[in-house]
């Protein structure tokens, strides 16, 4: 290996995704072969009442630990733990790496090895899965400096509301990783309800520039029943206020302004039901040919266009609950000192 090639552990959190678990680490091995590269595969099993264990012991040349049920942000933190590289990758049970993506990115740290922190490009498997698609769709508004024209660049924090940004598939140093959990603190008290992702990317962007390219990529494939986008959406608007809630910056200022207008949508359907509908319908519809415009697919703008309304009442739930855990938890706290 290169000399300035680091040493690499690839950290899985999985719940309950025995359909998806074995391609994932499919896939990942075969990125890692062709690049190259001999990673460490850390899988953390947070919990899984079906068919998950069983297909991880079927593995080899994979650690696994398991733990009680206790969220994303606990797994991924054992799982970090146990990591001897140099570099962690942290991956998604349902993310399908690219071929090529490790080659790249291997290249990227022997070639320019001041470019140490990489946030995956993630494409949605959406032609077949609407629910999927709508939030694909939905993101390039906030993000479309980049989906207008996916190429090689990196942000700092004060673009960091502006680009894409996840732990889906994310690789950093360990000890800034580890310094992202240690930092952690959520407004909620349950962190398994937290914004874990965006709090510890934050932390990250102020101290590194997050590198993305569409040549480190992978696939995501979401939810795919109205059942669970409902409820992917209640907690969506949950995570996001702990998210943005105290940040300030655009995603905070579309929070506000999300709260202003459902609450005038509510009183407006109260008095003019009518009016109220048509105006969603014709909302609904514009927002497809926005995030058309903004780098969306047309299958990912027909999503936004039809599951709108759906998501906003959703997420608009999930944003009521986030907002009186945050406030539970903060007058909690104040009585505890």
């Amino acid at each position: 290996m290169n000399p300035n090639t680091p040493s690499m552990s690839v950290v899985v959190p999985v719940f309950n995704e025995q359909d998806w678990i074995g391609r994932c680490l499919d896939a990942l091995a075969g990125a890692a072969a062709r690049a190259e590269w001999p990673v460490e595969i850390i899988v953390v099993d947070d919990g899984s009442t079906d068919r998950t264990p069983e297909v991880l012991a079927q593995r080899t040349g994979v650690t696994v630990l398991s733990q009680p049920n206790r969220g994303r942000f606990e797994a991924r933190r054992a799982g970090l733990a146990k990591a001897s590289g140099d570099r962690v990758l942290l991956l998604d049970s349902r993310v399908i790496v690219d071929t090529d993506s490790l080659r790249f990115l291997r290249a990227q740290f022997a070639d320019n090895p001041d470019r140490i922190v990489w946030n995956g490009h993630i494409n949605v498997a959406s032609e077949r899965n609407p629910y999927a698609g709508f939030m694909a769709g939905l993101v390039t508004v906030p993000w479309r400096r980049y989906f207008a024209n996916p190429k090689l660049t990196s942000f700092g924090i004060e673009e960091f509301d502006l680009f894409p940004k996840g732990t889906t598939f994310f690789c950093a140093p360990k000890e800034l990783l580890e310094g992202s959990a240690e930092a952690f603190a959520s407004l909620y008290d349950d962190v398994r309800l937290a914004s874990d992702d965006t709090r510890m990317l934050r932390w990250i962007a102020e101290r590194e520039r997050i590198h993305i390219a569409p040549e480190f990529a992978a696939t995501y494939h979401g939810r795919d029943s109205l059942r669970k986008f409902a409820a992917q959406s209640y907690f969506r608007g949950t995570t996001y206020v702990d998210s943005y809630l105290a940040s300030p910056g655009p995603a905070r200022n579309a929070l506000f302004a999300a709260l202003g207008l459902g609450a005038a949508g509510v009183g407006l359907l109260a008095k003019r039901p009518k009016t109220t509908v048509a105006l969603g319908v014709a909302g609904s519809a514009a927002a497809g040919t926005v995030v058309r415009r903004c780098g969306a697919t047309n299958a990912e703008a027909r999503a936004v266009a039809g599951l709108l309304p759906l998501f906003a009442t959703g997420f608009g739930a999930g944003v009521l609950r986030g907002l009186v855990l945050a406030l539970r938890a903060r007058l909690r706290r104040g009585t505890a000192r």
